[in-house]
């Protein structure tokens, strides 16, 4: 069976830039490299992975791409241009040069304006990724999926992934207002779904792969098995856990609930269709 981590990130330090990496996370405020994730990928018997923008920058891009050159264990690479500039056109046109960048994303869940993804500068800069066959990934809180469900229906024929599930609050163990989200947006035919960024949303010392069940439950029955990939977000599910009690989680489930099928399509065939792999 192909295996791919559809997310994961790669970073070299920097106190700075990475702020986000707060001191309560000091496992991960370091460099992670391809080399250090292929000990895990190769435990796992995973092919590869899609590596993704950790910092809203193009010399990020120029990063990840040169990373790209060395490794061929990165399979894709999901990048950052701004969508809201007057030369968007351009940026892509460059982009598209570049085999293994196969999309953007923003970090929409850390803007003020929480429905920025609909101004219509931003939608622009979507409407342009059309013509290279870029993906957008969507890294969004729970309070954002009614905005995310109107980009997509705005966009019928643009591939979209929603990151980490939209980022439940899963420690405090509220579902119903996340729930009706997730379905309202898995209504978009256009938008796929990573299984992936849970555990950093749970108790990060004490959860139990019961605590992740009833979240499963709902991604899996709203947008099914063949809209609906794995993503380990590492190295940040680091701070919760080891990659593989991360995996053993996703396993655990997929196995008890899916057929040999659909176990073929959520590990691997999905994320390789969607990215162009």
């Amino acid at each position: 069976m192909l295996k791919i981590d559809s997310h994961q990130h790669f970073w070299q330090f920097d106190p700075v830039r990475d702020s986000w990496i707060t001191p309560d996370m000091e496992v991960i405020r370091r460099d992670f490299l391809p080399a250090h994730l292929e000990e895990e990928l190769d435990k796992a018997n995973i092919r590869g992975s899609v590596a993704v923008q950790s910092d809203q920058s193009e010399a990020d891009n120029k990063f990840l791409l040169s990373l790209a050159e060395q490794s061929e264990r990165i399979l894709g690479i999901v990048g950052w241009v701004d969508l809201r500039a007057e030369n968007i056109g351009e940026r892509l046109e460059y982009y598209s040069a570049f085999d293994k960048m196969k999309g953007f994303r923003h970090v929409l869940q850390g803007e003020t304006d929480r429905a920025l993804m609909l101004k219509p500068e931003f939608q622009r800069g979507i409407a342009a990724l059309a013509k290279h066959k870029f993906t957008y990934d969507i890294l969004i809180f729970s309070d954002q999926l009614n905005y995310a469900a109107d980009l997509a229906a705005n966009f019928p024929e643009q591939p979209f992934v929603l990151d980490h599930i939209a980022k439940p609050l899963i420690k405090e163990g509220t579902i119903t207002d996340w729930a009706k989200g997730i379905r309202n947006l898995a209504e978009c035919s256009n938008v796929l779904c990573k299984v992936s960024g849970m555990v950093t949303e749970a108790d990060w010392k004490n959860w139990k792969e019961e605590d992740f069940w009833p979240y499963l439950d709902v991604v899996f029955e709203a947008f099914g098995s063949s809209r609906l990939m794995f993503g380990s977000d590492w190295p940040v599910c680091l701070v919760a856990g080891g990659y593989e009690r991360m995996i053993s989680i996703v396993r655990n489930y997929t196995n008890k609930h899916l057929s040999a099928p659909e176990l073929e399509l959520f590990w691997g065939a999905n994320a390789q269709k969607f990215y162009s792999l």
